[in-house]
């Protein structure tokens, strides 16, 4: 369901979300995610979460030390179905991810990849 583009900017929370993971601010980071939100991630093997307490799980020790240049963008766009975001992830390897995002603006589902880049 689309989110209603007067009451959020879904580009302004995912510049957000990059924020709160630079500073790791992992409370800031979790009050994007609605309550029920999932996440897929395919980076390091195939896993589903579910809810504020395994998004937590995932998150924190991400978060705990990240390598410098982690979470830089490398490039965000919107599309028909939320927004797209192409950055280093903890690890300052380069990943893909896809929010959609709930009718409030809070983020309802990612699902991440790596991103292999040709030299």
């Amino acid at each position: 369901m689309p989110i209603s583009r007067d009451e959020s900017d879904p580009i302004a929370t995912v510049v957000d979300w990059l924020d709160a993971c630079r500073s790791r601010r992992i409370c800031a980071l979790l009050d994007l995610y609605d309550e029920a939100a999932t996440l897929e991630c395919a980076c390091d093997g195939q896993q589903s979460l579910t809810g504020r307490a395994a998004l937590e799980a995932y998150w924190r020790p991400r978060l705990a030390a990240p390598l410098p240049g982690s979470f830089a963008m490398d490039d965000v766009t919107a599309d028909a179905e939320g927004v797209m975001l192409d950055y280093q992830n903890h690890d300052g390897r380069p990943v893909r991810i896809h929010f959609r995002f709930n009718q409030m603006g809070k983020i309802l589902h990612t699902r991440c990849r790596p991103l292999n880049r040709c030299a």
